[in-house]
């Protein structure tokens, strides 16, 4: 009966909520220690919803050989385009999406996966990987069986105990709209960690429930809200969510190191683990 449950974000399909627990649940009781509150890792459970995007028969824990010709939807582009140009801004190493493609020219998806690959937050990450990324938000969005079945999994992990739901990546997208959803959950602390919730036309505005007039709806029962994102997440864009949701969102930044979006930098730290001493108190 947990008093926590974490949410992971994209590329977990080949683990399970309990490899997953056994690094993210320490990490998270190390930030609220840091903070000067005390959670022990069996009051910790995961939301795990990994699988539901993992291939019908895979035999290994490989991702499909993808390349950027398989990056065909609109969706997707967009999307490439939206971390291109974060990326741009940031490092700048990576080279002005503008200026490289001032049209649409056929062979733009390669030039943004390359610019990309060279950038120091995707740097090390396969080619592959990144695209199946961009393939499991699309499939989130666009699917509505995959999308009901991955928030009905939030709310299953979710016992009369807890009170946190903290959430990373595409898991912020999903726990926001499954405490939207229902308000039958004793849950009053949401912290959001390197999400993407702001991001206009592909994220904002495609929420459930529909944003109005630029302001999304407040999730559920939720009392306090926090968002903690690191200046060199590509994925966290735009960093604040304040300005997005009604009530407001206590924005918080920190410092990942190299591994900016990686969720363990993010739960060690003293500002996630001060919003969920918050919570459980």
């Amino acid at each position: 009966m947990s008093k926590v449950v974490l949410v992971h974000g994209i590329a977990q399909q080949y683990k399970g909520p309990e490899s997953l627990r056994a690094t993210c649940a320490p990490a998270l009781c190390d930030g609220v220690r840091l903070a000067g509150g005390a959670l022990a890792p069996e009051d910790v459970s995961v939301a795990f919803y990994g699988d539901a995007f993992r291939p019908t028969g895979a035999r290994s824990a490989s991702l499909p050989d993808y390349d950027a010709s398989d990056i065909v939807s609109l969706f997707e582009q967009e999307l490439l385009r939206a971390w291109w140009q974060e990326a741009a801004a940031i490092d700048p190493n990576v080279p002005d999406p503008v200026k490289t493609t001032r049209t649409r020219t056929p062979n733009w998806v390669q030039r943004a996966v390359y610019a990309l690959s060279g950038s120091r937050f995707f740097a090390g990450l396969a080619e592959r990987a990144m695209i199946g990324a961009l393939k499991q938000v699309s499939t989130y969005f666009i699917d509505p069986d995959a999308r009901r079945n991955v928030q009905q999994r939030v709310l299953d992990a979710i016992t009369p105990e807890t009170t946190v739901v903290v959430a990373h990546s595409l898991g912020s997208v999903v726990a926001y709209e499954a405490l939207c959803a229902t308000r039958g959950t004793p849950v009053t602390t949401l912290v959001t960690l390197g999400s993407p919730l702001g991001l206009p036309n592909l994220v904002f505005d495609r929420l459930v429930p529909t944003p109005i007039d630029g302001r999304g709806a407040w999730p559920g029962a939720v009392r306090s809200w926090t968002n903690v994102a690191d200046r060199g997440d590509v994925v966290a864009n735009p960093k604040q969510l304040a300005p997005h949701f009604e009530h407001g969102v206590t924005d918080v930044p920190v410092h990942n190191g190299a591994k900016a979006h990686d969720m363990l930098p993010y739960l060690t730290t003293r500002e996630t683990g001060k919003a969920v001493r918050h919570g459980l108190d």
